[in-house]
């Protein structure tokens, strides 16, 4: 940095390149308290409080360049500082940052330029301001000087070798510089030095000079160094090991005295193993451990660990199991109390329980029911740890975003804690539990890792035998532990974890095994929980009736479960006297639930040229699904609305082909309408293929202008050539028709096999129309035959 004043040019080092301007021969003086000198090339923090000192600043930073010089305060105990109490040597330097703190002080950080002398103060009041001029003295490069400069490096890196003050990234800095001035300066900011010898080393110009003195400054400060470390030396030598050994352990054990505790915590834990049976590595591992925490001071961190791992180690039931009961008929007993219907389920777990009765070495299922909510999952998984009298134990997947979670984190993170298996299996104390892994479908994936590959291992009976915690790390035994999993839908689970699990769908309930559930176990279970056993209470079928008809929309029976406790809330308010009888009818239920909370509109009331029935499923169970198609004067375009997903999208695509090809008596009409299809409630996505056979018969009603029938309810894939092909989820498709009260319904003829399998519950009062093409499906649904 070039820059000139009026008393002759200053050269800065070769860190300032660029040129600024010439700056005013006159600049506001601040006083350094303490032991801060500013040198050149440097960075100085310093702190004002004074109020002189801070309207310089203030005067300060009213200039573009920010100038100003810093120059040290001789008597530390003088609060106002007169010119005499200040050094004449000082250092031109920039202000580069000021904060302003809530006491009214400021914190500010300068960059030294070069030193100036001070050479007369102009003003006292409101702040110090003088006139200066620069003091620099160049020096011709020589073999001496080069000399003098190595010398001074080896001695200031000895130096910092022995007072251990220079930071590592600084070595390399200081190995770099090659400029007298810059290097001396370096140097003093990394060492205790007192104001007076900074304030010395400041004033001298001459650059060898200042090295020379310098050097004679850190001969004597590494001759004290060397002088305190013989002193220390000598001092330990003194101290005998065997003295010292002693002494610590006539400690120990007038502490143990004082505490009136004969043995140590090593001991202890010692004779708790020895009380009790674990596997030869798991002892050799425990032994290895105690021996390591009992040589740690019992306070630190790495002890606390230590003992932690020991106890959890003692924790895991390495062989403790519950004696189990494989009698067939009790189990069949247990699931029948607990459940009704779910036969499918109920026949697995029997299977499995029969086999056990010829051996017991058979590997445990991976059962993954999956089903709506509210269909009783859960409760199967309960019902299954009864069957078989083993401990239950559950654990929620949903959410789960952490590897560690299963497999636990390793020792040496802070905190750390074994996985949630090898938790729930320490806390029912036992290797042989059931363990209930609900909504398996609801695992994500993080930077931190993927669950569901985690239990991979888990939920394979030929890996899980020698399942390794990342905290335990000893081979854990989970093959005696019987898992079930829960899910909604099967697609979120990754293939090869599904493929690890025998799949169970749990289909919704129909209307009379709801009935049934309601009267058998949720009235029963709610009396007994709100205390009202001994209420006189009758609560009618058709009372059950009308709760699940006109207050519940669902596949299980949770929101039942709701309603009916809702209803018995109100029969407790109402009730004055227990011996009364009390009869709830569906009058009743409307007085005490309020008007009906399911609105049946979506549905059309009567035949409506482009309005269809449709069928879907969703994990909730089935739904009705109404498809709109109108057209209106255009150019063939199609729009499509309703929230609709790319599978549905296509099958809008596939039906509009269609419609063109079985209907080309009315090309022009094509040619000259725009076609609108659109699904109602639009805040809800749909998607899938099934909904095929639907659209196709929106768009032919439209085009023919014949109504559709609103009492026919159709589903089916449709492809380019007019089949229809099967679907999934037929069951609740089948359930929801008849919870709206269709009468009619279409399905493809390749799902009749699976219309057979059906209780005949589910598909009484229905009239199922099996086709295989599309053509049939219009004859139905719009009394038209089309000649393909």
């Amino acid at each position: 940095m070039i820059f000139l004043s009026k008393h002759k040019k200053m050269d800065g080092t070769a860190k300032y390149k660029e040129k600024v301007a010439i700056p005013p021969e006159e600049l506001p003086c601040v006083p350094l308290k303490g032991n801060d000198v500013a040198f050149p090339t440097a960075l100085v923090p310093f702190h004002v409080e004074r109020e002189s000192a801070i309207k310089a600043l203030d005067k300060v930073v009213e200039n573009e360049e920010r100038y100003l010089i810093l120059v040290s305060q001789k008597n530390q105990n003088v609060q106002i500082p007169d010119v005499g109490d200040l050094y004449g040597i000082g250092t031109f330097s920039r202000l580069l940052q000021l904060v302003k703190l809530p006491d009214g002080s400021i914190r500010a950080l300068a960059e030294g330029i070069i030193r100036v002398k001070i050479t007369e103060y102009t003003q006292k009041d409101p702040f110090l301001l003088c006139k200066y001029e620069a003091l620099e003295k160049k020096v011709r490069k020589s073999k001496d000087l080069t000399a003098v400069i190595r010398l001074l490096k080896s001695k200031a890196m000895k130096y910092f070798d022995m007072t251990k003050r220079l930071p590592e990234d600084a070595v390399s800095e200081l190995a770099l510089i090659d400029e007298p001035d810059k290097l001396v300066d370096t140097i003093i900011s990394f060492t205790e030095m007192s104001l007076e010898n900074k304030q010395r080393f400041l004033e001298l110009v001459d650059p060898r000079d200042r090295m020379i003195e310098f050097l004679k400054y850190l001969n004597s400060e590494i001759a004290f160094l060397k002088i305190e470390a013989d002193i220390d030396d000598k001092v330990k030598e003194k101290i005998d090991k065997g003295q010292k050994e002693f002494y610590l352990r006539e400690k120990m054990e007038t502490i143990k005295n004082e505490l009136g505790d004969d043995t140590s915590e090593a001991d202890e834990l010692r004779e708790k193993l020895k009380r009790k049976k674990y596997p030869t590595d798991v002892k050799r591992t425990i032994e290895k451990e105690i021996n390591r925490f009992e040589k740690m001071y019992p306070a630190s961190p790495e002890a606390t660990v230590s003992r932690n791992y020991i106890d959890w180690l003692f924790d895991i039931p390495w062989y403790e199991k519950t004696k189990e009961d494989v009698n067939v008929k009790r189990a069949s007993k247990v699931l029948e109390a607990d459940h009704y219907g779910l036969e499918d389920v109920k026949d697995r777990i029997l299977d499995y329980i029969a086999i056990k009765n010829f051996s017991s070495t058979a590997k445990s299922p991976i059962l993954c029911l999956v089903g709506p909510p509210g269909v009783g999952k859960t409760s199967l998984g309960m019902s299954l740890a009864k069957a078989l009298n083993r401990k239950f134990v559950q654990i929620s997947l949903g959410g789960m975003r952490d590897e560690a979670e299963i497999r636990g984190h390793r020792r040496t993170y802070i905190g750390a804690l074994p996985g949630r298996l090898i938790q729930t299996i320490v806390k029912v104390g036992v290797k042989n539990p059931v363990i209930l892994l609900d909504e398996i479908d609801k695992m994500g994936i993080s930077f931190q890792g993927d669950p569901a590959a985690a239990l991979l291992e888990v939920l394979d009976p030929e890996e899980n035998s020698h399942f390794i915690d990342n905290y335990v790390e000893i081979p854990f035994d989970l093959s005696d532990v019987v898992f079930v999993t829960t899910a909604n839908t099967v697609e979120p689970i990754p293939p090869a974890l599904a493929d690890r699990m025998e799949i169970i769908e749990i289909p919704g309930y129909t209307f009379q095994e709801k009935i049934e559930i309601s009267k058998r176990f949720l009235i029963p279970k709610l009396r007994k929980e709100y205390g009202m056993e001994g209420i006189n209470l009758e609560i009618k079928d058709e009372a059950v009736q009308k709760m699940i008809e006109d207050y519940t929309l669902e596949s299980g029976v949770r929101g039942l479960e709701r309603i009916i406790s809702k209803l018995l809330r109100k029969i407790a308010r109402n009730a004055m006297n227990k011996d009364d009888k009390i009869t709830i009818g569906s009058k009743e239920i409307e007085e005490m639930l309020g008007a009906p909370m399911l609105v049946r509109s979506q549905t059309p009331a009567i035949p409506t040229i482009g309005e269809t029935i449709g069928l879907a499923w969703t994990p909730a169970g089935g739904e009705v699904l109404v498809i709109e198609a109108t057209a209106v004067p255009g150019t063939s375009q199609t729009l499509i609305t309703g929230n609709l997903g790319n599978v549905m999208k296509e099958s809008v695509t596939i039906a509009m082909t269609l419609c063109k090809n079985l209907c080309q008596d009315k090309a022009e009409f094509f040619k000259t309408h725009d076609f609108h299809i659109h699904a109602p409630e639009g805040a809800i996505p749909k998607d899938g293929p099934s909904a095929g056979v639907a659209i196709l018969t929106s768009l032919c009603s439209v085009v023919t202008g014949k109504p559709v029938r609103n009492d026919v309810a159709m589903t089916g894939e449709i492809t380019l050539n007019g089949k229809v092909l099967a679907i999934g989820g037929l069951r609740e498709k089948l359930l929801a028709a008849k919870r709206f009260g269709i009468k009619e319904v279409i399905v493809p003829k390749a799902n009749e096999p699976m219309v057979k399998k059906m209780k005949a519950d589910v598909i009484a009062d229905i009239k199922i129309n099996y086709v295989e093409d599309v053509s049939e499906a219009l004859k139905i649904d719009l009394g038209i035959d089309h000649v393909r």
